[in-house]
């Protein structure tokens, strides 16, 4: 994964590219103070990922982001953290809160590489990433019993919790396994290896009673038809 990293402070880059380093699948290419020279840069090379910093003397991260045509993923880095909101606004993979640790980096990094991955059609075989308020949280498909639509939010309803994400159900279900997830309602979506029983209209995961409509009552016979 290639990135390059931009901090009007000479130091903050001297950290970044020592932590990078560190990291096998991360290739840092060039580091700048000068955030015209990145753009000169990045209108050459192509990039998958920036350290970017917010608080620069000519133009913020968040002006100098919003400018790409082209857009890689993005950790901010900085010192300040009320710009925090508007980051994740712009589905920023991370905000590195200065002075962060090479663990903090390194997770940072690992969250950037599985985003690179899905980007490039390397899909994970046990897990998905979900924009919940200002992060992306890993969700394991086995901790799945189903998801629940209201509008543009969709609730992962989990074996010990619920995680509130917005995005639709339809947009959701591409993102998931088609031969362990069916939908059977406009509103719901079911892990099948949870379904305890199915009924004419319904099917119970977790003794809770999932309702089946006419439209999608297809997809549940494909599966348990004998």
């Amino acid at each position: 994964m290639k990135a390059i990293a931009i901090d009007d402070e000479p130091i903050a880059l001297e950290i970044i590219k020592a932590h990078a380093a560190k990291v096998p699948f991360l290739e840092l290419k060039a580091e700048f103070t000068d955030a015209f020279k990145a753009l000169e840069y990045l209108q050459k090379e192509n990039v998958d990922l920036l350290f970017l910093d917010i608080k620069m003397p000519d133009i913020s991260g968040i002006d100098f982001f919003n400018s790409l045509s082209r857009k890689p993923l993005v950790i901010f880095t900085t010192a300040y953290s009320e710009h925090a909101v508007t980051s994740f606004e712009l589905d920023a993979v991370d905000y590195l809160l200065k002075p962060f640790s090479l663990p903090r980096f390194i997770k940072s990094c690992n969250k950037a590489f599985e985003l690179f991955n899905f980007r490039n059609g390397v899909a994970a075989t046990d897990h998905l990433y979900v924009k919940t308020g200002y992060e992306q949280q890993k969700i394991f498909y086995a901790d799945i019993l189903y998801l629940e639509a209201t509008g543009n939010y969709v609730t992962f309803v989990l074996n010990d919790k619920n995680i509130l994400s917005r995005s639709t159900i339809a947009e959701v279900a591409t993102l998931l396994p088609s031969d362990k997830f069916i939908r059977v309602h406009r509103s719901y979506l079911v892990s099948v290896s949870k379904i305890e029983k199915v009924e004419k209209h319904q099917v119970t995961i977790n003794k809770l009673k999932i309702p089946v409509s006419e439209a999608y009552s297809q997809n549940l016979n494909s599966v348990f038809r004998k």
